[in-house]
């Protein structure tokens, strides 16, 4: 009897151990595929995507070069208004523009700055109250490659009606070639994926709750 409830608890286990191996290879082959996706590079100068105009420039605090290129896709006339989501406060648009030295002082009419979001979801519906406020209907949306993913799908959740082009902005300090003999860049993109799961799973759930 007791070498039955053993054996049973034994293979119990090993059944454990086989699907835990398996989630880790899922998961790992995951992170792999989540890396190969991210771009490398902003949309090629004079390709569609990049001189496609949007009724807004939208675009994400929290990496280097984000900013400085919202401004310059603002001053090369890819759209009229530029919403930055996720400033901390006190923070004004003249303010914004010194930091910028190279864009001009008369632009500030042409910016918005949102300071409610303290992350990416908090993003979205930011942004999204701003774009039905005006009346847009398309945005261009600037933000680290390597978060381009997860924020594309955290817009097309909350605002499905508005057409989103996504303009990735690629990071100095984050090696995606090898990435896996980087330690920073590794843990950065395990984090950004796991993030991306969780998306992932509330965005089927929310689809299944739906229908």
């Amino acid at each position: 009897m007791a070498h039955t409830r053993r054996a049973r608890v034994l293979r119990a286990l090993r059944r454990l151990l086989l699907l835990a191996m398996l989630g880790g290879l899922a998961w790992l082959g995951g992170l792999f595929w989540f890396a190969a996706s991210i771009p490398r590079t902003p949309p090629p100068p004079g390709s569609a995507e990049a001189t496609r105009n949007t009724d807004a420039i939208v675009v994400l605090t929290g990496g280097s070069g984000r900013l400085s290129t919202g401004l310059e896709l603002l001053a090369d006339g890819r759209a009229h208004r530029l919403f930055v989501s996720g400033v901390y406060e006190g923070l004004e648009v003249q303010e914004l523009l010194k930091r910028s030295r190279q864009f001009p002082g008369e632009m500030e009419c042409c910016i918005t700055l949102g300071y409610s979001a303290d992350s990416t979801v908090g993003n979205a519906y930011e942004t999204a109250d701003w774009l039905r406020a005006q009346g847009y209907g398309s945005m261009r949306l600037v933000t680290a490659n390597y978060h381009m993913m997860r924020s594309l799908l955290e817009f097309r959740m909350v605002i499905p009606e508005v057409e989103v082009v996504p303009h990735p902005v690629a990071s100095p300090n984050v090696h995606l070639n090898d990435w896996w003999l980087w330690p920073g860049t590794a843990s950065l993109l395990m984090t950004e994926y796991n993030k991306y799961i969780v998306t992932r799973l509330r965005y089927a759930l929310e689809k299944l709750i739906e229908s």
